[in-house]
């Protein structure tokens, strides 16, 4: 849900798996954990749909100006902070607490879209920037600027939401 914003989406990547899954059920040998080879087929399924929905996106959608308004008040004209985040004193800790990770995808759907999907697909899907540039048709530098602002983001939320409570 996070990576493709869609329930139905979503939906569709899972049977898509499950049927891939059992198409290819002889192919599994066994070498890894059953869910480690559903999680890898379920990322592939993912980046189909994300393509699919990139051919089908009108050019007004894939505007970047948009996406860079939002966070360019956080920075002054040569990219410092305005105002540093305060320092997180244990996020280790933090991390692995159920109200953490609930306040994580809170802070992640508060993401414009395409910053949010170019995160998930670096970050939870594992892919390398050539692959993100393609499937999102941007250049590395637009990819780069992205993460960061989304990493940026995600902190301020985080600290908002979670580390001042």
């Amino acid at each position: 849900m996070l990576q493709l914003r869609d329930t139905a989406a979503a939906e569709d990547a899972v049977q898509e798996a499950l049927l891939a899954a059992l198409a290819g059920e002889a192919n599994f040998a066994g070498r890894s954990n059953l869910r480690t080879w559903l999680t890898g087929i379920l990322k592939h399924k993912i980046v189909d749909t994300i393509r699919r929905q990139g051919r089908e996106r009108s050019a007004a959608e894939l505007d970047p100006a948009g996406e860079a308004s939002e966070f360019d008040s956080l920075f002054d004209r040569r990219g410092h902070w305005e105002e540093a985040p305060d320092a997180w004193e244990q996020p280790e800790g933090a991390l692995g607490q159920k109200q953490f990770l609930a306040a994580l995808e809170a802070c992640l759907r508060a993401l414009p879209e395409r910053t949010a999907q170019a995160f998930m697909m670096r970050e939870h899907l594992g892919l390398d920037t050539g692959e993100i540039c393609k499937e999102l048709r941007i250049t590395p530098t637009h990819l780069w600027v992205m993460l960061y602002r989304a990493r940026m983001a995600l902190r301020q939320c985080l600290e908002l939401n979670w580390f001042a409570k």
